[in-house]
């Protein structure tokens, strides 16, 4: 009984393949293209179809997305590129712009004092552990430097030469405790000195010493050299004032210097190598 059910179930389903293959072929000789059969496999596998369409959509929309991140990241890339060269550009324009600056400052002083004669050197070390941001420059016995000449940012003097050799020098700072220079107040021709500290060359800022605490320099009062000694004539920019103090191991006050460069940002200077005294 058992196999005669089986049979008969084979022979059903046999049976029901055959007659759709035969609509089948009926549909293709009368070219049409659809029939019962195909009318009842489409209700049946329907929602097959619908699960396969909505996968294929779904890898269609991937690989559209896929693709429109693909172009935006390289537009991202090209634009990151333009940027860097724009960011380049900017750099190498405010350089130009500081140099600038620099000759032009320079040839003011070049041409009020016809008898210096100056090297022209670059920064090219610091002592990232000296606190009053020592320099070491291009230029050293070989051109002319020696110890003791003023170093120059256009009009202004950041420091002196402090140890030479051939072909480059140190250069001490004027925030330096061991710097040490003549200077006047340009307005009340007050004389003094100009030295620097610990504690000041912190904040990029040097002093003024042994003033009186009847003073006539105040702040914004511009302290210049007064070329006392024989290596810095008179006449270059030390800085302006920020603020009068009273020391605190005598009666006398010093006032507080803001250098006119910032020591940091100094790429490029001028050695005073010579000066008619």
């Amino acid at each position: 009984m058992k196999n005669i059910f089986k049979s008969g179930r084979f022979k059903l389903i046999s049976g029901i393949i055959g007659l759709l293959l035969i609509g089948a072929l009926i549909a293709a000789a009368n070219g049409r293209g659809e029939t019962v059969q195909s009318g009842i496999i489409g209700t049946v596998f329907a929602p097959c179809h619908f699960v396969a369409q909505q996968i294929s959509n779904l890898i269609d929309n991937i690989s559209t997305n896929a693709g429109g991140n693909a172009v935006y990241e390289k537009e991202i890339d090209a634009l990151n590129a333009e940027v860097g060269e724009l960011r380049s550009q900017l750099v190498d324009y405010e350089n130009l712009k500081t140099q600038n600056e620099l000759y032009k400052e320079f040839l003011e002083l070049k041409e009020s004092n016809k008898d210096f004669k100056f090297v022209e050197a670059s920064v090219i070390g610091r002592d990232s552990a000296d606190i009053y941001k020592s320099f070491t420059i291009s230029k050293g016995l070989a051109s002319g430097v020696k110890k003791g000449n003023a170093v120059l940012y256009g009009k202004y003097i950041v420091g002196v030469v402090d140890k030479v050799y051939p072909d480059y020098s140190v250069v001490k700072t004027i925030l330096d405790a061991d710097f040490n220079v003549s200077a006047y107040e340009i307005l009340s021709n007050e004389i003094s000195y100009v030295t620097g500290n610990a504690k000041l060359a912190k904040n990029g800022k040097c002093k003024m010493a042994n003033l009186s605490s009847a003073t006539d320099i105040s702040y914004g009062s511009i302290i210049c050299t007064a070329g006392i000694s024989a290596d810095i004539p008179k006449g270059l920019i030390i800085g302006t004032v920020d603020e009068i103090a009273d020391e605190a191991t005598d009666i006398s006050s010093y006032a507080v210097i803001s250098p006119g460069v910032d020591i940091d940002d100094i790429t490029s200077c001028f050695v005073l190598t010579d000066f008619e005294q």
